[in-house]
């Protein structure tokens, strides 16, 4: 299979996680159309908030991990809805999973319109997410034995928060098992350990998913007291936080894009080959992620990679083949302080332009994230003078680990391709 190829086929563990998902559906919706549609009022209450959440997930920024809260706190609701307005529910587990099934759909359909791919993999996990609440909620629920363990106090608001955390765990779990399925970095056709990515959920968990999670909790015990007229009035807050992540996705885009410009400039010019700085990028990132680098460490080398050679645009007449290897040190680190001015006049983080500017020095002198960069560099530009093939490039760079590369980068370097059977960072 070519490069390509594996890059958009779906990875086994996108399939699986999609066919459960699936098979959760259908045997919901089975239950739902067997039994009837029990309280219709609250299911098309709830219904109605996931479905006017839904719409903020499309024109989320990459990586977000909450795109649509409104729709996640009210699916969480409804999954941990046990009274209404105090009297007991009996919608159980199948029913939750098809109205939110169901809500998400009816979301969709407008941009189906449009020609516009719903994202399968967020609407799965989102099923599969809250399929596990109303799972441990709903029977122990309806048997009164929740009830008779925590009563209707502070206690059964404990319980509610610990299967809130366990819920977020599981949500974890599925994020950075699709994270990495989609992670494969240029010329690597298996994806990257799972740990780092795991690592990365779980300590993202103390950013909008607890609020999410917490808000779920609130509208399920608001609605239990003061009834569907609760819904609207507690989802207030979370249209006001919907509103706020959207402008800081689109400072965020802008800047992304700005990015993107500068790093293609030098190309557009002729000063790089084409596709050079996606190509140190992506592979620079799995280098990351092999070494343990998470969150905005791995935003920082990202960027920094992406913009490691706009200095070259200071340069008279482009180097033969891109490279910059073989040009005097003093040359080389005028190049790398004029890119660390032009970055520092971007916006993003100083430590990006800091990183950019460190990649003529001695790899003891660097930061973490310049040594990935200035190694995976020189890794694509060796590939492109034509080395002897990866391997003879990888052999260059275990040659210059004295003063100019980290033997450990150069190692994990190595490691990575090797999933990618020792192909070049732009191979296919």
């Amino acid at each position: 299979m070519k490069g390509g190829e594996a890059r958009d086929a779906p990875a086994p563990a996108v399939l699986a996680v999609r066919a459960a998902a699936l098979a959760l559906t259908l045997a919901a919706l089975a239950h739902t159309l067997t039994r009837g549609l029990v309280e219709p009022g609250h299911a098309l209450a709830f219904a109605a908030v996931v479905a006017a959440g839904e719409p903020a997930r499309r024109g989320a920024a990459p990586g977000e991990r909450e795109p649509a809260p409104l729709a996640a706190a009210g699916a969480l609701a409804y999954a941990l809805l046990g009274r209404s307005g105090g009297e007991p529910t009996a919608h159980g587990a199948p029913q939750v999973v098809t109205v939110v099934v169901v809500a998400q759909a009816v979301a969709a359909l407008p941009f189906l319109a449009r020609g516009r791919r719903p994202d399968l993999d967020r609407a799965a996990r989102r099923v599969l997410t809250v399929a596990f609440a109303a799972v441990c909620f709903q029977p122990l629920y309806d048997s009164g034995q929740a009830e008779r363990w925590f009563g209707e106090g502070l206690y059964f608001a404990l319980f509610l928060l610990a299967l809130l955390a366990l819920t977020a765990v599981c949500d974890a779990l599925l994020a950075a098992l699709l994270a990495r399925a989609r992670a494969r970095p240029y010329g690597c056709a298996a994806p990257p350990p799972y740990g780092p990515f795991l690592g990365d959920e779980l300590r993202g968990l103390t950013g909008i998913g607890p609020a999410v999670g917490a808000t779920g909790v609130v509208m399920a015990l608001g609605v239990a007291v003061a009834g569907l007229w609760a819904l609207p009035v507690l989802c207030v807050p979370l249209l006001l936080t919907q509103v706020s992540f959207r402008r800081y996705a689109a400072v965020r885009a802008t800047r992304r894009q700005t990015i993107a410009s500068l790093a293609r400039a030098t190309e557009v010019a002729g000063y790089a080959p084409p596709g050079h700085a996606r190509r140190v990028a992506s592979l620079a990132v799995a280098v990351g992620r092999e070494l343990g680098l998470t969150g905005e460490r791995l935003t920082v080398l990202e960027y920094a990679a992406l913009m490691h050679d706009i200095g070259r645009l200071s340069l008279v007449d482009p180097v033969a083949a891109g490279a910059t290897a073989g040009l005097p040190v003093a040359e080389q680190r005028r190049i790398a302080l004029l890119g660390g001015a032009v970055v520092r006049r971007t916006g993003v983080a100083a430590e990006v332009a800091a990183v950019v500017e460190q990649q003529a020095d001695p790899y003891r002198e660097q930061l973490p994230a310049a040594r990935i960069v200035r190694t995976v560099n020189a890794y694509e530009e060796l590939c492109g003078e034509g080395v002897s093939g990866p391997l003879g490039a990888l052999e260059r760079l275990r040659l210059g680990t004295g003063h100019d590369y980290q033997p450990q980068v150069v190692e994990a370097l190595a490691r990575v391709l090797a999933r990618g059977g020792l192909t070049r960072a732009g191979a296919g």
